[in-house]
């Protein structure tokens, strides 16, 4: 069973902080090692932009190399009744987490113009995938499972996983602490300013920065 859902006032917050931010408050917790539950390098921010995304992990796993085992037709792959329902078992807002076991991954494409929309119309606020994202219909893109563990880029994902995202990488939020990390990234954030002053200040000492970086630890 998936815990209870953030207040939109703490996704909203969520929101409003980077990725980098919310891991060093997720650490503060010690209820995971820090290097885990981050995306590697592999992974990148297609609109760097755009603020941070938060939501809920709907995952699905595609493949493009074979083509669909039932169907055929031009755009079968578009008539998913099936996925379009799993996603809607996830809380708002949701996130769509796309693994494509294709190696290497991009053969094909199964997010453009089309499902874009679909996953909007579902509210849905972002896509995750290690695969590729644009319009190459002939492809063979289609989910051939959903509902279930995924990997990308060394994170695992798994439904219902509290997600967010922006042009640094993407994070899971442990559900157990999910509603305490806000207010540690706004400690956290007005501990890093004050230090940040400290370092611009005519006052800077060696002993005053051992200090502010105590405090930061506290």
């Amino acid at each position: 069973m998936l815990a209870e859902p953030l207040a939109p006032v703490q996704l909203e917050q969520l929101r409003s902080f980077s990725t980098c931010l919310v891991a060093s408050a997720i650490e503060t917790f010690g209820v995971r090692l820090h290097n885990k539950g981050f995306s590697d390098s592999r992974l990148r921010c297609i609109f760097d932009d755009l603020p941070p995304i938060v939501g809920y992990a709907a995952t699905a796993r595609i493949r493009s190399s074979d083509p669909p085992m039932e169907g055929g037709r031009y755009y079968g792959y578009y008539d998913r009744g099936d996925w379009w329902a799993s996603i809607a078992k996830i809380p708002h807002p949701r996130v769509v987490v796309i693994e494509d076991i294709d190696t290497p991954p991009g053969r094909g494409a199964l997010i453009g113009e089309v499902h874009t929309n679909i996953l909007l119309a579902l509210g849905c606020v972002g896509v995750v995938t290690n695969g590729a994202v644009r319009d190459l219909p002939h492809a063979y893109a289609h989910p051939f499972d959903f509902g279930g563990s995924v990997e990308i880029a060394g994170l695992t994902v798994n439904p219902g996983d509290l997600i967010q995202g922006d042009l640094h990488g993407v994070q899971t939020i442990p559900r157990e602490i999910a509603n305490q990390v806000p207010a540690k990234a706004f400690e956290l954030a007005a501990k890093r300013k004050e230090l940040i002053a400290l370092c611009r200040s005519q006052d800077f000492s060696i002993g005053m920065l051992s200090q502010k970086v105590k405090e930061l630890k506290s």
